[in-house]
């Protein structure tokens, strides 16, 4: 057996893995901890979990003592294609949001500019330990900006899913288009490393002009991942439209649900579908208040994102720590505007732990695959260790470990689908150079395109003076008295 401590080290194709005398969270059914225990790796899967285990010749031993063992976290949502943004608009609204990429500037990303926010961003889901991400590509203003899209996903040894979108046409429109249909059946061809779903929003629009997407995503068995529940640009006659016409699905992903009656939260649990919370968002830029308090009284499954690095820091630890916040918050304001005190807390930080994990990997189809450290599911392992941080040690309560204690900077080793993809706090085999040079190439195009006075302002973007703002879809000319300043 070889130990390994270095990045040099040589994880061959197939060779086994087996992480050494961890603290592991199994995320299994009983939420198992295994203290003092051992992950082996076979192959894509797998072979083992427990103490002292027996191991095949050639292993390669990581020592995962004072560290903790988890499955590879899923995010669930997030706009990689903005990754070149990163920052940029740290002050704004979701307003301004839509200003900015809806209303101003979304149409000047080139493919090329797709493509290099997708590769920092799969690069660093990867980095962060999240082994699973839903790209929520609603970029996609031609077939060559979804290629360009998934050449970026599939340059990278991560798992991913290629939620497609279009918020600058309508999605009965490019859905239906026969050079989308024959992207995806070149594209999708059943390969679980790069996933499918179509992105879209049901304006409430009673005609309901997205049902021909629905009938394209039924078509091709695609779940269908929606911005729902997001004020002033999708309420409850979203939910009722896709309820009546029987588009409500145990494979649909509703994004953020946060601003929704007791009736489509109980058309939501009915129909067996997820919630995919980005609470950091919510909270910042008014989608409505984090819905995890009242999701969990409809009992709806829920998992966890990020939403855009526009704004926040793309990793889930962050996603876990403020959906804990602000859910307890939550729960104190209730009790204290009754005059009563809360003295238990009723999400604890296993079921955050849960959400960023298995949650997300009930969500996107892929239980019976990932999610969990269980024997012969595909072996996408998190390595959480720092022996050079005094906040590492001592680790007493493991769930509130992960969430309160631990961040990107702990993630020591990467294993995705078998692949060591990370170790020792340093990417196994990627380059930062090419995809450095190709972010600054795009904000020095983007930053041309707009004019430096424009590029400056748009850090915090003016409101226009027109009623275009009702309602941020470009695409549609719908108004109702939900949607933006649209009763005034």
């Amino acid at each position: 057996m070889e130990t390994s401590n270095a990045p040099e080290a040589t994880f061959g194709a197939g060779r086994p893995v087996v992480l050494r005398h961890g603290t592991v969270l199994t995320m299994d059914d009983g939420k198992s901890v295994l203290t003092d225990a051992d992950v082996l790796v076979v192959g894509e899967r797998i072979e083992a979990v427990g103490r002292q285990l027996d191991v095949p010749a050639g292993t390669v031993e990581i020592d995962a003592t004072g560290g903790i063992i988890m499955p590879g976290m899923v995010d669930t949502h997030r706009h990689m294609w903005q990754t070149a943004m990163r920052g940029y608009g740290a002050d704004w609204t979701l307003t301004q949001y839509f200003v900015w990429n809806y209303l101003e500037h979304g149409k000047k990303f080139r493919p090329e500019d797709i493509h290099a926010g997708n590769l920092a961003s799969a690069i660093e889901s990867i980095d962060a330990g999240v082994t699973t991400t839903v790209d929520w590509s609603h970029g996609l203003q031609t077939i060559d900006h979804a290629e360009a899209a998934v050449e970026a996903l599939q340059a990278v040894p991560g798992r991913f899913v290629l939620a497609y979108g279009n918020i600058h046409a309508g999605p009965w429109e490019w859905s239906t288009q026969p050079e989308f249909r024959a992207f995806v059946d070149r594209r999708f061809t059943g390969d679980d490393m790069l996933g499918f779903q179509l992105a879209f929003d049901v304006t409430g629009d009673p005609a309901f002009p997205e049902r021909p997407a629905f009938e394209v995503a039924r078509e091709l068995g695609a779940p269908v991942t929606t911005h729902a529940g997001v004020w002033g640009a999708t309420n409850n006659d979203s939910i009722q439209l896709m309820y009546d016409h029987g588009f409500m699905t145990p494979q649909t992903v509703y994004v953020h649900a946060a601003t929704l009656s007791a009736d489509s939260y109980h058309r939501i649990a009915a129909t067996g579908g997820t919630v995919s919370v980005s609470t950091e968002s919510e909270q910042s830029c008014g989608q409505g208040y984090p819905p995890t308090w009242i999701l969990r009284s409809h009992d709806i499954p829920v998992a966890l994102s990020v939403d855009t690095s526009v704004w926040w820091s793309a990793d889930l630890f962050s996603a876990m720590r403020s959906t804990l916040g602000a859910d307890r918050a939550r729960e104190h304001l209730e009790a204290h505007a009754k005059g009563e005190t809360i003295t238990h807390c009723h999400l604890r930080a296993d079921q955050a732990v849960e959400w960023a994990t298995r949650g997300g990997a009930r969500a996107l189809g892929l239980d019976e695959k990932i999610g969990s450290l269980e024997v012969g599911k595909k072996a996408d392992v998190v390595l959480l260790k720092n022996d050079d941080s005094p906040v590492m040690f001592p680790i007493l309560n493991p769930y509130g470990h992960v969430v309160f204690q631990a961040q990107r900077a702990d993630v020591h080793t990467v294993i995705v689908d078998g692949r060591v993809v990370k170790h020792n706090h340093r990417l196994v085999g990627v380059d930062l150079a090419p995809p450095r040079r190709a972010i600054e190439a795009t904000v020095e195009y983007l930053q041309g395109a707009l004019g430096a006075e424009a590029w400056q302002q748009g850090m915090n973007p003016d409101i226009p003076q027109t009623k275009v703002l009702d309602n941020p879809y470009t695409y549609t000319d719908y108004r109702s008295a939900a949607t933006h300043q649209a009763s005034g």
